[in-house]
Order: C-alpha cells, then sequence, then structure tokens
C-alpha cells in the first residue's frame, strides 16, 4: 500500500508519518505539502491512498478529492473542522479523521482502506481501456466560462496558456484573460494532449510555443506566438522538449 500525506503543516505530516509506521501493510510514504503539490505527485509516486487535509491554501482538500484522475486513489479526510463530513462522504471519502486523533482511531480508518482496496485494484486493471478510449475521443473545443453578466465562450485553440491563480485558472488568450474556477489538473484532464505543463502553476498550448529561451540552473521561459512569455521550470523541460519534437516527426 502507497500512502501520499497532504497537509500544509509540517507537524501535522510528521504526526501522520510515525503512526502510519505502526500500521502493516504499507510499502510507501510520501508527502505533499498543499494541494497543487498533491497533484502533481499523483503520476510520479502512484499513491493508493490520501490522507488528505481539507483546510489547504490555494487548492482544499475537496477541490484535490475533486480532481483525481481515475483510477483514483481511495481518499481518507484529515481535518480539525467537522463542518465538512458531509461534504467529504459527498466526495467518496473512505473515512473522516477529526484532528487531534489517536493510533485507535487511525487503526479503525487503516482498516476501512484495507477493505476497498481490493475494489480499487479491480477498477486500476481496467485503466489501460479506458485511457485508450480516452485517447480515441475528441478533446473539447470549447469551454463555457461564467461570468457576471452572463457566460463567455472560450475557443480551446484561441487559449495560449493557463495560470493558475488561488481556486482559479487565467486562460490567457489574445482576447482577454477570464478566470475559471478549475484546478490546473482537472483542466489539462480535458483539453488533452495539445496542452503541456510547463511549471508548477503554468501550463502551455504546444502549437502556441514559438522558441525556448534559457535562463539559470535549467530554467527557462517560453516565447509565444504573439510575443506571451511563460515559465518553464527545470522539472518540466525535459517532457516539453520531447513533446515539441515529437511535433516536428
Amino acid at each position: 500500500m502507497r500512502i501520499l500525506i497532504v497537509d500544509d503543516e509540517r507537524p501535522a505530516r510528521d504526526k501522520m508519518r510515525r503512526m502510519l509506521a505502526q500500521e502493516p501493510g504499507i510499502s510507501a510514504i510520501e508527502e505533499a505539502r498543499d494541494g497543487v503539490e498533491a497533484l502533481e505527485r499523483l503520476s510520479t509516486f502512484a499513491p493508493d491512498v490520501l490522507m488528505l487535509d481539507i483546510q489547504m491554501p490555494e487548492i482544499t482538500g475537496l477541490d484535490v478529492a475533486a480532481s483525481l484522475p481515475e483510477p483514483a486513489p481511495l481518499v481518507v479526510f484529515v481535518t480539525a473542522y467537522d463542518e465538512y463530513a458531509i461534504r467529504a462522504f459527498d466526495a467518496n471519502a473512505i473515512d473522516y479523521l477529526l484532528k487531534p486523533y489517536d493510533q485507535t482511531r487511525l487503526q479503525r480508518a487503516m482498516q476501512r482502506v484495507r477493505e476497498r482496496l481490493p475494489q480499487r485494484a479491480v477498477t486500476a486493471s481496467a485503466a489501460p481501456a479506458a485511457a485508450a478510449l480516452a485517447e480515441a475521443l475528441p478533446a473539447v473545443a470549447q469551454l463555457l466560462v461564467p461570468e457576471r453578466n452572463g457566460t463567455r465562450v472560450v475557443k480551446v485553440d484561441d487559449i495560449q496558456w493557463i495560470e493558475t491563480a488561488d481556486n482559479y485558472v487565467i486562460l490567457h488568450t489574445a482576447e482577454g484573460e477570464p478566470l475559471m474556477r478549475q484546478t490546473l489538473a482537472g483542466l489539462l484532464d480535458k483539453l488533452g494532449p495539445r496542452f503541456i505543463r510547463c511549471h508548477r502553476r503554468a501550463a502551455v498550448q504546444l502549437n502556441w510555443i514559438a522558441s525556448i529561451v534559457n535562463l539559470d540552473k535549467g530554467d527557462g521561459e517560453l516565447l509565444l506566438r504573439g510575443d506571451a512569455r511563460v515559465p518553464l521550470s527545470r522539472q518540466y523541460r525535459a517532457d516539453v522538449e520531447a513533446r515539441l519534437v515529437s511535433l516536428c516527426k
């Protein structure tokens, strides 16, 4: 069992790690400091379970749960606030640990997780076929963005790059920069492979990239057609360059 602890407070992560170390059947434990980092770790760490705080900056635990790709890891919410319980179980949480919890209470939560893990394994085994089907389906052609006086229709072809802003994303287009309440990871799932993440807080549409500008320590900037400049961190640079090369073949 692989577990990702997601909490913006270091003492809370340390306590959870110590208690989980006493539980059997856990092969790996890693940590994320916030919701953005948690969503980024999904593909690299591939957790079976998220021990997920609810109140975090930028992206709440509930937002993270709503943005999980399939097959989603099992979610145990961990919070100091009991008023989120109904929304947590609406998000298909396995359990709801109220801080401060003890080892006995954590054991009950982990028992519920173990009971559900076989069901998740069946779902995961069907994921390759589902992914192939998803790739065969066309990505969305436009987005509907609610605004104060109505709804704006944004064509996906017109989106040059996307930037996170708290619980929103900014859609950068030549016609404006509308705000959309959505996580970046969740939006990228909808938009398909034409977009790629280039920074922790940014993604770009590949066919808008005109050139790459080198900066210090492996970082860079993407110069887009229309002269926009988008940050390119060294963490994502290799993936962006590989995708650009593949487009030239």
